[in-house]
């Protein structure tokens, strides 16, 4: 008799041997209720309580429909089990749960033991496996067992009595649904996982196998055993390699995933009770958590007005209903209706929420109202600023009533927008979270289908609201030029009639709302769970709050810069109409080019097909690096006039007379590898390898008794590299605080680390940087003014010596060749169409950005995380630096005189502690009354 068969206990007398054992997957529950629904707390004391809601309806539910079957609810002890002996990394990379959850797990328990039904657990175990041991015995003593989980691991369970249901859809997990997933049976799901790891629990696999060739392999060879075997036989050269070389990571993959089934079971299986609760018990718990709803229910009676009742129908989020009209949208114009609205909303649980204001400049802004969307087809827009065409007079007449007082609108939304028990959705919601905070209103929870968009479908479309309504609603919304015009005739806001205002407001609620009920689900059906919720949700309030702080600007420094640049111009223009032998509008494309290849017959000119010569930067730096010195002279003037007209003109002219200070922009979904991207003006761009770039930073200055704290990653895309690739010899010298460039160049050179020259020093860095961007040989001869044959050598060597990043290249634009996309360490997902494309041009760019994407992309990620943990890092040390500025690898602090020291240790230790690698992460700090002394 197996163990499992002995621990079943084989009963046949009692009274639940009939029916089958009920198995539910309490941890991996727990994470799904907490992502997929609406943010809650206890009344009583604040504590979240959101999932607990969510892990209560669905007990509910399971003992409402199964109150003759035996359930069990399993448990994880900890993250780690009888595996991470096994693999010391398996696991070791999952962020730490959120803090708001944290709280619920002791509840979660709670709230099994008063619905009467054993919550077990073992240490030394995860859940899976006790869930696996139940199915089996329960199996082999003749009965079934449903499995309520959506965890892809289990899905190797389903079997003849062994089901599996999804308890957020509602739906059973079958055989066509694991086909569907994996391309196999249940019982060959282990196979396919181990050959294609898991990013999530750092199962290894083997490189550049994704799940469609893993199971084309498995298919093809019947197991994974037979697949080691016959590697030898695989046609394709990847495939074979990366199956032959990796076999031992492969095979401890498959211990891994597998499940154990012969765990010692907490309760045996015949002695596992049906559920009955006490009422009375269950009723006071359920009470003390401020569940109203379901209080009332059992308390016999249906509450009048549902206030949080999200899983009643097993749907987390309604599915959006194209079919209702985007019309009919109610404006509402006195506080009592305002009121009602506001009150709707708190029932519903999740209200869309939209600005409008008379500019897109938050530190300056004015908001004209404000609309609002609790369910598909009904919004309502509150004009609390409008006027008419003249100053004063009120746009919908004199004859109608006034609007909402802004003061007394503000307090009856207040409530609602800071209520925890309610979930606020908007798209670009750093906008709005900014006009709010001006006036004491902080909006939280919330979420953004603009960041839900772009985790979803980055690479693949744009994420503005026009173009997702199109297409995913099918809809096209009133463009902001059909209600305010365009160009001279362009009036503001807050000069819009209210009903065209309405109409035009209340859609955008309506949209956002609906795009919402698309995007949240996919999130977990997806696994982007854990990126939007440590990364994406909380930067947006961060991110807005810097830009709400500024940076202080110098604007006599920048006036004395301005006036030396100027000078430096007037000089070279004199220099270069010698050279060209007259004077001209160097600053005139079609004038210059003239000159360069009419005049002085330079070669290399290149005609538009308007018939103008090409003068850009590529064709200059063509001409220069030929030994033109005119060209030189060109470039140079050229930096100067965009320093210029860039900064030290513009910059003066942005300082915000509210504030006195420059208030950046940093839009949070435009690059494809996740990284902020400043604008208005952008301050990412400062140049910093000349001086004249670097002097601008000294405009930027601490307030009086502050200093400017500067603190960046210190080589983050190498140390990346030497992580992602497995380089042992790069992976060292970070280990041992070795200069890697110096390290590169003794192996790549053959030169000792105490013989090294400087400019050997210089080779190795720029083809270390140089090899993050997939640069070429004649782009590194270019680099180091050497002949393309001697750069081509220098990478062969490269490659030669490192043999393990050549295969990370190439086993990385394999995998995006097949999956279209490749990924960071923390699963943001980068597309890149164009890898297939039929011009070589585009292709080679595309693998260029296949190989960078996750090192960029992963970096991007790694400083978005400190920068979320940053303010409460820095709260908890009781310290009042701001955080201005996030540029590339550095963050910027203004900080008081008396707190430098304590904020950099603080400063750096969060950001060193931002992610667990290989080597480690450093991050260097320098203090200085202005930016560019700093840095």
């Amino acid at each position: 008799m197996s163990k499992c068969a002995n621990q079943a206990g084989m009963s046949s007398s009692t009274t639940n041997s009939g029916q089958p054992l009920i198995l539910v997957d309490g941890s991996g529950f727990i994470f799904r209720a907490f992502h997929a629904l609406p943010p809650l707390t206890r009344p009583s004391d604040g504590t979240p309580v959101g999932a607990v809601y969510g892990f209560v309806n669905m007990l509910n539910k399971l003992v409402t429909e199964h109150a003759a079957s035996p359930i069990i609810v399993l448990f994880d002890v900890s993250r780690k089990s009888f595996r991470s002996e096994l693999y010391p990394e398996y696991k070791a990379h999952r962020p730490p749960p959120p803090p708001e959850l944290v709280p619920q797990f002791p509840l979660i328990r709670e709230a099994t033991r008063a619905f009467g039904l054993p919550a077990l657990e073992l240490d030394g175990f995860e859940a899976d496996d006790l869930i696996a041991t139940y199915a089996r015995a329960a199996q082999q003593a003749g009965r079934n067992a449903i499995i309520i989980s959506s965890d892809k691991d289990l899905m190797q369970l389903i079997s003849p009595g062994i089901r599996m249901m999804d308890p957020l859809k509602n739906k059973e997990i079958g055989l066509a649904e694991v086909a569907d997933k994996f391309g196999v049976t249940p019982d060959k799901v282990g196979d396919v996982l181990a050959l294609m790891g898991d990013s999530s629990d750092n199962i290894p696999g083997a490189p550049g196998i994704g799940p469609k060739t893993a199971a084309e392999l498995i298919t093809t060879y019947g197991d994974l055993e037979s697949v080691l075997a016959r590697a030898g036989e695989i046609k394709q050269p990847k495939r074979r390699e990366s199956i032959v070389n990796n076999t031992d990571l492969i095979r401890l993959s498959r211990k891994l995933v597998a499940l154990d089934e012969q765990v010692p079971l907490p309760m045996p299986i015949d002695e596992v009770p049906l559920p009955h609760p006490d009422r009375a018990v269950l009723l006071d718990w359920i009470k003390m958590q401020g569940f109203k709803s379901l209080a009332a229910k059992y308390e016999g009676h249906v509450p009048a007005a549902r206030t949080y009742e999200v899983l009643d129908d097993s749907q987390p989020v309604p599915k959006p209903v194209s079919a209702i009209p985007f019309a009919n949208y109610t404006c509402i114009q006195d506080a009592a209706t305002l009121q009602t609205w506001v009150d709707a909303a708190r029932a519903a649980g999740v209200v869309a929420v939209d600005t409008e204001t008379n500019s897109l400049v938050p530190s300056t802004t004015k908001l004209v109202g404000v609309s609002l969307s609790y369910e598909a087809g009904k919004a309502c827009y509150i004009p609390l600023g409008h006027l008419g065409e003249n100053e004063g007079e009120l746009a919908f007449g004199a004859a109608a009533p006034k609007q909402v007082p802004l003061t007394e609108a503000i307090a009856i939304l207040k409530p609602l927008l800071e209520d925890d028990a309610v979930l606020k959705v908007g798209q670009n919601l750093k906008f709005d979270w900014q006009v709010f905070a001006q006036h004491g209103v902080h909006v939280a929870p919330y979420d953004d289908t603009m960041l839900l968009s772009y985790i979803l479908d980055n690479g693949l479309h744009g994420h503005g609201m026009d173009e997702l309504s199109e297409s995913f609603l099918g809809h096209k919304p009133i463009a902001f030029a059909e209600v305010c015009g365009t160009g001279k005739k362009q009036i503001t806001f807050d000069h819009v009639p209210l009903d065209k205002a309405t109409a035009y407001a209340a859609e955008d609620a309506d949209v956002t709302l609906r795009l919402w009920q698309i995007f949240k689900p996919r999130l977990a059906q997806e696994s982007f769970v854990n990126l939007y919720e440590t990364i994406e949700r909380p930067i947006v309030q961060v991110v807005a709050q810097m830009e709400m702080d500024g940076v202080s600007i110098d604007a006599s420094v920048l006036r004395g810069l301005s006036q030396q640049f100027a000078a430096r111009m007037a000089t070279l223009e004199q220099e270069i109409y010698k050279i060209a032998g007259q004077e001209f509008n160097v600053g005139s494309p079609k004038q210059l080019g003239e000159v360069l290849f009419d005049k002085m017959g330079l070669q290399g000119g290149v005609k538009s097909k308007l018939g103008a010569y090409s003068t850009d930067a590529d064709t200059l730096d063509t001409l220069a690096e030929a030994g033109h010195e005119i060209a030189v002279k060109v470039l140079e003037w050229r930096q100067f006039q965009k320093l210029r007209g860039t900064y030290t003109e513009a910059l003066p002219e942005q300082i915000s007379p509210k504030t006195g200070r420059v208030h950046t922009s940093f839009a949070l979904a435009l690059t494809t590898t996740g990284r902020l991207s400043s604008s208005d003006p952008n301050l990412q761009n400062i140049p910093i390898r000349t001086e004249e770039g670097r002097s601008i930073r000294r405009a930027f200055v601490a307030a009086p008794g502050h200093k400017l704290l500067s603190v960046d990653y210190s080589q983050i895309e190498l140390r990346l590299l030497a992580h992602v690739a497995k380089i042992p010899a790069l992976r060292e010298a970070f280990i041992h605080g070795i200069d890697i460039h110096a390290k590169t160049a003794s192996e790549v050179f053959g030169v000792p680390l105490a013989e090294m020259t400087p400019e050997l020093r210089r080779r190795a860095k720029a083809i270390n940087f140089g090899i993050v961007y997939g640069i070429s040989a004649f782009g590194l001869a270019r680099q180091l003014s050497i002949p393309n044959a001697e750069a081509a050598a220098f990478i062969k060597i490269y490659f030669e010596r490192f043999p393990e990043l050549k295969t990370y290249m190439d086993e990385t634009k394999e995998l995006c060749r097949q999956q279209g996309y490749v990924e960071t360490l923390f699963g943001r997902r980068c597309h890149i169409p164009i890898i297939k494309d039929k011009n070589p041009a585009r292709r080679n760019f595309a693998e260029r950005q296949a190989i960078n994407a996750p090192l960029q992309g992963t970096a991007a990620d790694i400083i978005k995380r400190a920068m979320v943990q940053m303010p409460a890092a820095l709260k908890a040390a009781n310290l009042s630096a701001k955080m201005l500025l996030q540029v590339h690898d550095e963050l910027l602090f203004e900080v008081p005189d008396a707190e430098v020291d304590a904020t950099s240790r603080v400063v750096r230790a969060v950001m060193e502690g931002a992610a667990q690698l290989s080597v480690p992460l450093t991050a260097e700090a320098g203090v200085a009354q202005n930016w560019a002394e700093a840095h």
